[in-house]
């Protein structure tokens, strides 16, 4: 079964309001079998609503609308959708006195334009929304269903979640959507799809991937569909498996979680703790790590050794071999790692030093130049990466290939 959803309103298309219905909806209609296959946001008029509904009535059976069904005059999807399915909006009187006894038991009178909300088409079901005021609307023609729900999020999802997925996990009964989650580091998203490309052109039919690139990471997702959960499920195990065989160094999680939080749990689970000494990163290393809830656990501080001078007097890098090697080094990392790793007491410690840009680079060393080290109780290894011309990209990408190392350190 395919679905197409459309969200309306002028709030979605000028960049006020960021469209998080589609997202959830989405999720949980490929949960009962659903796929989505088309994701649309129009303006409030008529004419858009009619228009949108028209065209994915034309390749769907099933369309889920957002959006529009509230009190003012820019309120257009009921107007729109009695025009569209030739019904008239006549008077509710249930809806009419479940939005009255709401006002009453807010202890305010009900404004007058409230009462707009109780006109509906006469050729629709209606959808109780025990979460608001405006009811839901399913308009069904044939085979074709069309669901209309209010925009606000909390409503949304509770008459989606009473009402709508039964419904249309019943109705595509037979078919399952199954999807699973690899995420990579330390490739880029056409060097990945280079080593894979024979694997990937070897997939089965009922198999898709997609690639999701972020900074220094990419995403996998492999989705599969037909009537066996357990066969699907088998099917993907297969191919996971493969995939650990050829890119298994660089995959840090199999399912959604983060790489701070990956780092965090095989930290914990090494009762091991860390620290960072970063210069280019700007302590955005440990930034991340702390936004995973309990990384106190773990995570022992950080040192932001911007100059030269908080280099050698808080981690104690010797000013010789900074003027030897330069700041931006291989030496200058294992000091700044190895000195952080004393000064705070902690199993592992990561340091950074680069040019982020998009000045200061030399011919030798380059704008995007970034020497990293990660030292721990047995050894120190450091990794140098020529990154862009793009500062926060840099940045970025140094946090991800620095988290990166240290799983790396921990498996050697």
């Amino acid at each position: 079964m395919k679905a197409e959803l459309i969200t309306i309103g002028d709030e979605l298309l000028i960049g006020q309001v960021i469209d998080t219905n589609s997202s959830w909806m989405a999720s949980h209609l490929n949960a009962v079998g659903v796929e989505v296959t088309r994701r649309l946001a129009v303006g409030d008029t008529k004419e858009a609503i009619k228009a949108a509904l028209a065209e994915a009535l034309g390749r769907v059976d099933v369309v889920l609308i957002t959006g529009g069904l509230g009190p003012t005059n820019d309120d257009l999807t009921r107007d729109a959708l009695a025009e569209y399915f030739s019904s008239n909006l006549v008077l509710h009187p249930e809806i009419l006195n479940s939005i009255e006894q709401r006002f009453i038991l807010r202890g305010i009178p009900m404004p007058s334009v409230n009462a707009r909300m109780a006109m509906v088409p006469d050729k629709a079901s209606i959808i109780q929304n025990d979460w608001g005021t405006a009811p839901g609307l399913l308009f069904e023609i044939g085979k074709a269903a069309v669901w209309v729900l209010p925009g606000v999020p909390a409503e949304m999802k509770g008459m989606m979640t009473a009402s709508v997925l039964p419904a249309l996990m019943k109705a595509a009964e037979g078919n399952t959507i199954v999807h699973r989650t690899i995420q990579t580091i330390g490739l880029a998203e056409s060097s990945l799809a280079e080593r894979l490309a024979d694997w990937e052109s070897g997939l089965p039919e009922f198999i898709r991937l997609a690639y999701l690139p972020a900074a220094g990471a990419v995403r996998l997702r492999l989705s599969a569909q037909g009537p066996n959960r357990s066969v699907l499920e088998s099917a993907l195990d297969l191919q996971v498996n493969m995939l650990q065989k050829l890119i298994g160094s660089n995959i840090f999680s199999f399912d959604d979680r983060t790489l701070e939080e990956v780092v965090g749990d095989r930290l914990k689970k090494a009762n091991a703790t860390l620290c960072t000494a970063e210069s280019c990163t700007g302590g955005a290393i440990s930034k991340l790590i702390v936004r995973v809830s309990g990384s106190s656990v773990y995570f022992k501080g950080s040192v932001v050794a911007y100059s030269y001078e908080a280099k050698e007097q808080i981690l104690g890098v010797s000013m010789d071999l900074i003027n030897k090697y330069g700041a931006v080094s291989e030496q200058c990392v294992v000091a700044m790692a190895e000195g952080a790793r004393k000064l705070l007491n902690s199993d592992y410690a990561i340091a950074t030093s680069g040019i982020a840009g998009p000045s200061g680079g030399t011919p030798q060393k380059p704008v995007g130049t970034v020497w990293m080290a990660v030292a721990s109780p047995k050894k120190t290894i450091t990794q140098c990466f020529q990154f862009g011309k793009n500062r926060e990209f840099n940045i970025e990408r140094s946090v991800s290939a620095a988290l990166h190392l240290l799983l790396n350190t921990m498996d050697s």
